[in-house]
């Protein structure tokens, strides 16, 4: 496999062949940086792990760059930086069992031009070649820049692929901000209970982070849990760690959806929601 950008790499867990390695992927998490993966798509790793009929395979689109740090790591430059969160990446892949993991090494600047069709058509190749079943990446409203970007070029690197190559599901997932607020007819519910061990490893790798002063292993695992918790004000809990996700399917199956408008309808749905559950009250 041929990557675009220097320093770009395929990293391969059990060390199988690498046309064995990317075609037998099931599940897939695309995702802006290093640790997103483990943040947002927990349960593609579980529905992988430990199974050999199915593969867990990882895209992270940015060099991890201009990312906080403190600590340890406090004077590392962006170049160390970059190295460290590579080989955190990587410690994260073993654990988890991943089939395969792209380090695609763009710049943020380079996903979020939306002009520059080189992430779009790398994107492409890749999902074309591992052909997976369901696809994790970034919701649309999540409130950071680089993540919405790599939503969009996921979504237009999958409409550019023939039909019977596209993904039967593309989700897209909890990062920088949590999709609690969708009516529940809207959330996908994904019960992540189980495995709490690898779930805080794969995500306590990431030591330049947590170390960074951002503790997103404690605050990924609160929103699971709490997730679970208030899914339900009338039933009781029926997980322990539960993460939400969008539904884009519809934008892969059709491409003459129009993205902000199928944002849009999400919003609004829940604005009705709010209205109508005043005027019971009022």
């Amino acid at each position: 496999m041929k990557f675009v950008k220097e320093g770009a790499e395929l990293f391969i867990p059990d060390g199988k062949p690498v046309d064995e390695a990317v075609k037998r992927t099931t599940h897939m998490a695309i995702s802006a940086h290093q640790d997103d993966i483990e943040i947002m798509a927990y349960h593609g790793i579980l529905e992988c792990f430990g199974k050999n009929d199915k593969w867990f395979a990882g895209v992270v689109v940015t060099n991890g760059a201009g990312s906080p740090r403190d600590d340890l790591y406090a004077n590392y430059t962006d170049e160390e930086m970059q190295k460290v969160r590579k080989i955190e990446q990587k410690k994260a892949a073993y654990v988890g069992e991943y089939g395969s993991m792209a380090l695609l090494n763009y710049t943020s600047s380079e996903v979020k031009d939306g002009k520059n069709n080189a992430v779009v058509n790398e994107l492409k190749e890749i999902i074309e070649a591992a052909c997976p079943q369901v696809v994790y990446t970034h919701n649309p409203a999540d409130k950071h820049d680089t993540h919405v970007a790599v939503t969009i070029r996921v979504i237009n690197a999958i409409r550019a692929l023939p039909h019977e190559k596209s993904p039967e599901r593309l989700y897209g997932c909890e990062v920088w901000r949590g999709l609690d607020w969708l009516n529940d007819e809207d959330k996908v519910m994904f019960d992540v209970s189980a495995h709490p061990n690898i779930a805080a490893a794969v995500l306590g790798v990431h030591d330049s982070q947590i170390c960074g002063g951002k503790r997103y292993d404690l605050a990924t695992e609160g929103r699971r849990r709490a997730n679970a918790t208030y899914a339900e004000s009338h039933g009781t809990d029926n997980a322990e760690a539960m993460s939400y996700a969008m539904d884009l399917t519809p934008l892969i199956k059709d491409d003459s959806i129009d993205i902000g408008l199928y944002i849009k309808g999400y919003v609004d749905r829940f604005y009705n929601d709010i209205e109508k559950r005043l005027q019971k009250v009022l």
